[in-house]
C-alpha cells in the first residue's frame, strides 16, 4: 500500500512539474503580444481566402465559357478551400516549430 502511495506522489509531482514548465514557457513568450496574434490570424485568413477566390474565379470563367454537366465553380471552390487549409496548416506548423 505504501509503495502505491509513493508512486501516486511521484506521478503527481511529475504532473505538477510539467504544468509549471508550461506556465513558465507561456510567461516567457509574452513578448509576442496581440499584434502577433492578429498577424497570425490575418496570415491564416489570407492563406485560405486567396486560393479559394482564385479558383472560384477560374471556375466561374470555365462555366461561362464552356457548357458542361459539371459545376466547375463549385468543384474549384472546394479545391481552393482545401488548398488554402493545407497552406494555413503549413504556416501555423512552421510558426509553432519556430517557437520551440
Amino acid at each position: 500500500m505504501t509503495e502505491e502511495i509513493q508512486n501516486n506522489r511521484e506521478e503527481f509531482a511529475m504532473q505538477v512539474g510539467e504544468k509549471s514548465d508550461r506556465r513558465s514557457k507561456a510567461r516567457s513568450e509574452k513578448k509576442r503580444g496581440i499584434w502577433f496574434g492578429l498577424g497570425m490570424f490575418g496570415l491564416v485568413g489570407w492563406s485560405v481566402t486567396v486560393p479559394a477566390l482564385l479558383l472560384l474565379a477560374v471556375g466561374i470563367w470555365i462555366d461561362r465559357t464552356w457548357d458542361s454537366g459539371y459545376s466547375w465553380t463549385l468543384m474549384l471552390l472546394v479545391l481552393g478551400v482545401g488548398l488554402g487549409c493545407l497552406n494555413a496548416w503549413y504556416w501555423v506548423k512552421k510558426e509553432s516549430e519556430d517557437q520551440d
